[in-house]
């Protein structure tokens, strides 16, 4: 464990409030901003001191669809810029799914940003709450049981490989379609079936349960037209999703797009998730 740091959380859903509260638990002198909502949540009434912070935690995703701080528990909308200007130069920023504008706005204050999502500890154990909430929502929706379930499972990464076990442990009859000949060699070697992606159309028939893992146009006119009559597609991939959701919506095809499954079925795992993270961040950093 580190030696006691002050650590500041901004903004973010239940993940962050649960990651403040177990950074405090470590011994940390813990700050948090945009929390408001958050269960427990104390927070400072601006960023007023951050610049003292040994690190700055912002969230997963750190910006929004807006372009603002992603802050779902804040009292009021706040502009990322804003939260960046309050930094210091070479300040340490932990932040998830960097994109090039937060990258730009960084570089320009000269802030040492890191991005946690980007980790692949934290990517391994993310599919583990995102597997699971994707399972209970599965089992939510279906007028039927997983047992016995024809389910196939597009994409075989490292959600792929931790979805497509679970659902065979509940009796589900589950394929895998991947690209690569290694993942499908490896999801043979779980017991699962596999198949390529060039032909999805010819085979979607058959499928009870379609789960989407891969960010990219994957599920289009062409495959959902071939789907069987109430069959469900559970679209797991961050933006831009894997499903042409204009086409499922004209084709009468029931699409559920279920993004950030962690941070809403289980925040305070996928806090202590992201808190090791940040810990490994910050002993590379010698910190």
């Amino acid at each position: 464990m580190l030696r006691a740091k002050n650590i500041w959380v901004v903004g973010g859903d239940p993940r962050q409030a649960a990651l403040a509260a177990l950074l405090a638990d470590d011994g940390h002198s813990v700050h948090t901003y945009a929390l408001d909502q958050g269960e427990g949540m104390k927070c400072e009434p601006s960023m007023a001191g951050a610049d003292r912070a040994d690190c700055v935690v912002l969230p997963l995703p750190a910006m929004g669809a807006d372009g603002k701080l992603n802050a779902p528990l804040a009292a009021e909308r706040h502009e990322l810029k804003e939260v960046l200007d309050a930094l210091r130069p070479g300040q340490l920023v932990c932040a998830g799914m960097v994109g090039k504008s937060l990258k730009k706005m960084a570089e320009e204050r000269s802030l040492a940003l890191r991005d946690y999502f980007a980790r692949e500890e934290l990517a391994v154990l993310n599919a583990i709450p995102t597997a699971e909430g994707a399972i209970q929502i599965a089992m939510e929706e279906l007028p039927i049981t997983l047992h016995d379930a024809r389910v196939l499972v597009v994409g075989f990464g490292r959600l792929g490989r931790a979805l497509a076990p679970r659902l065979r442990s509940l009796g589900a009859r589950v394929w895998v379609s991947a690209r690569r000949y290694e993942q499908r060699a490896a999801a043979e070697s779980m017991g699962l079936g596999s198949e390529g992606v060039d032909r999805l159309p010819d085979w979607l028939c058959s499928y009870d349960l379609v789960f989407n893992t891969v960010p990219a146009p994957v599920l289009g006119v062409e495959e959902l037209a071939a789907l069987k009559e109430g069959a469900l597609v559970i679209d797991l991939a961050s933006r831009p999703g894997g499903v042409d959701m204009d086409a499922a919506a004209a084709l009468g095809v029931r699409v559920i797009w279920a993004l950030s499954l962690p941070g809403k079925v289980a925040p305070v795992t996928s806090g202590r998730y992201i808190k090791d993270t940040v810990y490994h961040i910050m002993e590379e950093l010698n910190l």
